[in-house]
């Protein structure tokens, strides 16, 4: 059986795999799929709040106001899975007994802080769309990407196409949560990120004990 991985410069980090890791823990792309919405339940509550800048400054909405704020967080989404994992795998040969472990505390890490964000009073950050406000705005909200791209390190995942659906699922939901702002104010914000925070942990929660009980 071939790896998943592609890409000549990950290439000696994952041959220091040990095979019979490198297969043990598996993510589905259903499952992948709902770590791209977790993760973007972030950025999704910061559109909403751009939205409702829109609304609260009686500016008119326009698509490429959702557009413009999608690829900010969708690029900085992508991007940073796939500096975590270069980080993970050049330690992953050495922590292969625990890697589920490290996979589980990642997400469950994750997930609470925010679900703990989720019941904090609701504000929102500068309504400005200028880039020198987006541009902490979207390093901020893929911080979590970066700690999940450490935990693929660990996993069966093609990691350029996790960034992908990573990227492309927040952008999605980026530009949706603009429009959301724009008619429903912050209403949806706290929702999103306790769903999103569930999420994560369930996911790690099923690795660790498909594991434990393999």
């Amino acid at each position: 059986m071939k790896t998943r991985f592609c890409g000549s410069i990950l290439t000696p980090f994952l041959l220091d795999f040990p095979i019979s890791r490198r297969y043990t823990l598996l993510m589905s792309l259903f499952e992948l799929l709902l770590v791209a919405v977790g993760l973007s339940m972030d950025a999704f509550a910061v559109a909403i709040c751009k939205g409702l800048s829109i609304q609260q400054e009686h500016q008119k909405r326009s698509a490429s106001q959702s557009i413009y704020t999608g690829l900010w967080f969708g690029i900085f989404q992508g991007a940073m899975p796939l500096i975590g994992f270069y980080v993970g795998a050049k330690f992953s040969n050495l922590v292969g007994n625990f890697d589920h472990w490290i996979v589980f505390l990642l997400l469950a890490l994750i997930g609470g802080k925010m679900i703990k964000e989720s019941r904090e009073a609701d504000s929102c950050p500068n309504p400005s769309f200028a880039p020198l406000t987006m541009l902490p705005l979207a390093v901020a909200t893929s911080i979590d990407a970066l700690a999940v791209g450490v935990s693929f390190a660990f996993l069966n995942v093609n990691v350029y196409e996790a960034a992908s659906i990573i990227a492309a699922t927040t952008f999605l939901l980026s530009a949706i949560g603009v429009q959301v702002g724009c008619f429903f104010g912050t209403k949806f914000k706290s929702r999103a990120e306790l769903a999103g925070g569930l999420v994560l942990i369930a996911i790690g929660t099923k690795i660790l004990v498909e594991h434990l009980m393999g």
